[in-house]
């Protein structure tokens, strides 16, 4: 019979809430098992943030390139050596891998298990090492960190043909001549953008009626339109009905626009309509844990499982799929069962920056929430071409949108959709935070010429 190790703690995935709360566990002294199937650190510093932005960044210098002549400086034909930029990518999440792993191997108390692990009772587990040796744990609190991956469409012909996802497609060793996205999300959009600017020509395959869905109607307008504007072949209220593998390595998608059905041809497929969580992998029938419909598991405000003594934190619980909710998450566990605080996931504000170009910062209430709540709001809004800098810079596409409470003149909310905007919007972020009224900000001496600035202009725009 297999004896079961007992520890204080089991951790399933070394992601960015799986990884910290470890070693936090194991310096409060309780005796802990990381379990990580693939790698350290997760979506985030594997698949998501780091490379993405790594590449986003050699497309942006593509694209100032391209553009140097608007400034004055001539250069030569742009090509792109996508060996580079992929080693480059790959040279980046390394470090950030290796310097995560080695704090926690570096951490007494943690035991660091790279496998594929399962639930065979309430709160057991067994690990499959990558030799086939198989290992017996248990604890009395387990924690869920194990994310969730790309889902692949219910399309017929998708079995048939070569499709790329988020993480296979970093892996391209040259530019597609023709790419084809399915789904008009962050995914999509950022990879749809970088790989225009590297060169392919990209159309972006959206059902709804707008791209973002979660945002406002105006800021999804002006996103399609910056990307038709570089080049980007945008097709809404789109439904793919079916592929086929075409002559040459060409692959054909027929799809049903508002006009009709089409027939469009690339060299390569690129699947953003979502993602699944893991849940699949771990056989939680064994622990009683709720899902919800979808495969998430549903958590309460204190990210406590149906199942005392179990959490799930970070994607693998469904809400928002952002590395620094995973991180938050880490942070309310530790507040509760280490330092002995009452912190929840309820009412905190939730940021992100879609890293288009230019980019797209959001927090808070849109405006069509605020309306469908029947708030009494203001909305200030204005272009990015009125900001000083932003024209200084010849980076005035986009505009900027704050939701404000007509009562006591507080940040709702902001969409800033323009040079730097990820930076802008945790401006206002935290001026939402502190609780501070827009016309602080609106008769605040900033720096000229800064984009801060812009602040006294907005607070001074709003719609009638």
């Amino acid at each position: 019979m297999t004896s079961t190790t007992l520890y204080d703690a089991i951790v399933i995935g070394a992601g960015q809430a799986g990884g910290p709360l470890s070693t936090a566990l194991a310096n409060a002294g309780r005796k802990t098992a990381l379990l990580e199937r693939v790698h350290v650190g997760g979506t985030c510093v594997n698949e998501g943030c780091t490379p993405t932005k790594t590449m986003v960044a050699s497309a942006r210098v593509a694209y100032l390139a391209r553009r140097g002549a608007d400034y004055g400086v001539h250069t030569g034909p742009i090509t792109i050596d996508m060996l580079k930029v992929r080693q480059r990518k790959r040279d980046i999440v390394d470090s950030f891998r290796n310097g995560s792993q080695s704090r926690i191997e570096g951490t007494k108390g943690v035991d660091l298990l790279m496998g594929e692990a399962h639930f065979t009772g309430p709160k057991t587990l067994e690990v499959v090492l990558p030799g086939g040796e198989r290992r017996q744990l248990t604890a009395d609190t387990v924690f869920i960190n194990a994310g969730a991956r790309p889902s692949k469409p219910s399309l017929p012909g998708i079995e048939n043909i070569a499709t790329l996802d988020s993480t296979s497609i970093m892996e391209l060793d040259t530019v597609p001549d023709s790419l084809l996205i399915i789904g008009g999300g962050y995914v999509g959009l950022e990879f749809g953008q970088m790989f225009r600017r590297f060169g392919s020509q990209v159309t972006v395959i959206q059902r709804g009626a707008k791209l973002l869905a979660r945002e406002d109607a105006d800021v999804a307008d002006e996103v399609a339109n910056i990307l038709r504007e570089d080049g980007v072949e945008v097709l809404l209220e789109t439904k793919p009905l079916r592929v086929e593998q075409g002559a040459e390595g060409s692959i054909h998608l027929t799809v049903q626009t508002p006009t009709g059905e089409r027939t469009l041809s690339g060299s390569h497929v690129l699947l953003a309509a979502g993602r699944a969580p893991n849940t699949d992998w771990l056989n939680l029938d064994a622990t009683g844990v709720s899902t919800d419909k979808t495969g998430f598991i549903q958590v309460n405000e204190r990210l406590e499982t149906s199942v005392p003594g179990i959490y799930a934190l970070g994607d693998i619980k469904g809400g928002p799929a952002f590395t620094h909710i995973s991180y938050d998450d880490f942070r309310i566990i530790r507040t509760n069962l280490i330092e002995h605080g009452n912190a929840s996931i309820s009412n905190r504000i939730v940021p992100y920056t879609v890293f288009i170009d230019p980019q797209l910062g959001r927090v808070g209430m849109t405006e069509s929430e605020a309306r469908e709540q029947k708030r009494a709001i203001k909305v200030a809004k204005m272009p990015m071409n009125y900001v000083a800098r932003a024209l200084e810079v010849d980076e005035s596409r986009g505009f900027m949108k704050a939701i404000v409470d007509a009562a006591t003149n507080q940040i709702l909310g902001c969409a800033i959709l323009g040079i730097e905007g990820g930076e802008l919007m945790a401006m206002l972020q935290m001026a939402m935070m502190g609780n501070i009224p827009y016309t602080v900000l609106r008769d605040a001496v900033f720096a000229h010429p800064t984009l801060a600035e812009s602040f006294n202009n907005l607070f001074g725009s709003f719609e009638e």
